[in-house]
């Protein structure tokens, strides 16, 4: 299927992998480009250690691009997220978009807060911007879209990772979205989508798209641990675990830290006060890179309970879309 998303972003399947912050490297993100979808570089991406300079990030996603680069010729992206507009109460954006201008990554995905002018700093140095809002909204949309974002999109509170503050499901948020877009962006689908059934009902409900995280997640090259990817495949949504804690919720596989996490949570700790406990993004490496969940928490969509087996990254894609050129 070709439309409108494929013709901006320049690729071949209306699908966007989801970075997830330490889990994703050069291998996992030009596999899902090769593959025809749109692969993208996470913070950490082919980190095991935080770097926390300016100088050290731009450097270490340097030679993580470079290896995209080696292993691929077709478009790839970059996940970014600007604290403010004010570049001088950013630190990291803006050497990060000289960064990826210089080494001709077309794509940003940029997530978190609408900040308009970031939108358009990044398409005056002709990099085309995927803007995931973490709470999107009608607003946030129009928002977005008036700024210059080509691509937007809807993300359920059927996602893994940092869930939206306000719990709408993918089923609402996407026509929702979808309605505000008013045909001028075009929309794509996030949370709970994994396979053909998953993508249909989102382009259903008017996504033109798909932006995939634990799908891809579960695939071979995926650098997610391997003995989470198989507590993974045994699990369902029934048994993921959620808490609150900064911004707002987080779910997870059972385990010592996690479950953890849930009696604070329902104890009435403060969010600020579980999110120490889980040791922010910390644990996020040390549950999901690492594989140990008495250290850290692994975090997974709904759409966990449909994969049942650990497969190729292409196997993945053709299960996203291959009904849409039947």
């Amino acid at each position: 299927m070709k439309n409108r998303i494929c013709d901006i972003l320049g690729i071949e399947k209306p699908v966007v992998q989801g970075p997830l912050n330490w889990l994703t490297n050069a291998r996992y993100v030009a596999a899902v480009s090769e593959a025809g979808g749109l692969g993208v570089l996470g913070f950490n991406a082919g980190l095991t250690e935080s770097v926390f300079t300016v100088e050290g990030t731009v450097e270490a996603m340097r030679r993580e691009i470079r290896a995209v680069k080696a292993l691929t010729d077709r478009p790839f992206g970059l996940n970014v997220a600007p604290a403010s507009d004010d570049p001088g109460q950013d630190r990291f954006t803006g050497p990060v978009l000289e960064l990826m201008a210089e080494e001709g990554v077309p794509v940003a995905v940029m997530v978190g807060e609408m900040h308009p002018g970031w939108i358009g700093r990044f398409r005056a140095r002709g990099v085309k911007v995927v803007f995931r809002a973490g709470n999107p909204s009608a607003a946030s949309t129009r928002g977005a879209i008036d700024a210059g974002a080509q691509v937007v999109v809807a993300t359920g509170f059927d996602e893994g990772g940092t869930l939206p503050a306000k719990v709408i499901g993918t089923f609402s948020i996407v026509p929702l979205v979808v309605d505000a877009a008013e045909g001028r962006a075009p929309v794509m689908a996030a949370g709970g989508i994994v396979d053909a059934r998953t993508a249909r009902a989102a382009f259903a409900l008017g996504a033109e798209g798909l932006y995939a995280g634990t799908a891809f997640m579960m695939a071979e090259e995926s650098p997610l641990a391997e003995n989470i990817k198989r507590m993974a495949v045994a699990a369902s949504a029934d048994d993921l675990v959620m808490y609150r804690t900064v911004p707002a919720f987080y779910r997870s596989l059972p385990g010592p830290l996690p479950d953890e996490l849930v009696r604070m949570s329902r104890a009435g700790a403060t969010e600020e006060e579980i999110y120490k406990a889980q040791n922010a993004y910390i644990g996020m490496r040390d549950g999901m890179l690492f594989g140990d969940l008495s250290k850290g928490y692994a975090s997974f969509g709904l759409g966990i309970t449909q994969i049942r087996s650990i497969e190729p990254v292409r196997a993945v894609m053709d299960r996203l879309t291959g009904w849409m050129d039947t």
